[in-house]
């Protein structure tokens, strides 16, 4: 794999993971690889750009595997890291954020493997039908959702508490396609799933947040990643 040492000042730049909308104003292919292209000649500070409109997604991508903010945000810093340093490697079949998505959730499940604190398996141990009911201390952070309903925060609580609840396998597959906006295919290759497997994930999750929220009034809007009171 080819790799290139990190350049002194990315290592001072601060990420705000949690702090950043998900983007809905991405770089063209082109434009984003004539980025890859200059940093990989040597203009390194355009790196940070090049992932700025993938923060988020970083920060979500380990969060959906280790539910712990102070884990996902040491875990985004080392895929960033990583990334950088094996940016030449990058083939450019798929989006950058792809790429990225894969090498975050490495290494959170890496992290997993390691961490004894932790009383869940990784999904990549043969674990995929698992309903752990490991439940996190403090989810309030999960997304930005823009929804006017979820701005009271009772509504907020019921929707986090529902996605919370969900099996890890389920939550990673609609934190990725409903929250992120990948595609199917995207998400298949980030999570090193098939196609058809992503789907059935998908849909047993969406109806668990349907069954979950309806009998509050509530319902999942599946592609549009909020929950709206529903009119009887």
């Amino acid at each position: 794999m080819s790799t290139f040492p990190i350049h002194e000042p990315l290592l001072n730049v601060e990420f705000s993971f949690r702090a950043t909308a998900p983007s809905r104003d991405l770089p063209s292919l082109d434009d984003e690889n004539s980025l890859i292209e200059r940093v990989l000649e040597g203009d390194h500070d355009l790196f940070h750009q090049l992932l700025k409109p993938y923060e988020r997604l970083i920060y979500l991508s380990a969060f959906s595997i280790l539910r712990m903010e102070a884990d996902a945000d040491d875990v985004a810093q080392e895929a960033i890291l990583k990334a950088f340093k094996n940016l030449a490697s990058f083939r450019r079949e798929s989006r950058f954020s792809t790429w990225l998505t894969q090498i975050t959730i490495n290494e959170a499940r890496m992290k997993l493997r390691k961490d004894r604190r932790h009383l869940y398996e990784s999904l990549d141990e043969g674990q995929r039908t698992d309903e752990g009911d490991y439940v996190p201390t403090d989810f309030a952070d999960w997304r930005e959702i823009p929804s006017e309903a979820l701005e009271q925060k009772e509504l907020r609580k019921v929707l986090t508490d529902a996605v919370a609840a969900l099996p890890d396998n389920y939550r990673a597959v609609l934190m990725l396609r409903d929250v992120q906006h990948l595609s199917i295919r995207e998400t298949a290759k980030a999570l090193s799933l098939s196609e058809a497997n992503v789907k059935t994930r998908l849909l047993r999750a969406r109806l668990q947040l349907r069954d979950a929220l309806g009998g509050l009034g509530m319902a999942w809007s599946g592609t549009r990643q909020s929950a709206t009171p529903r009119t009887f």
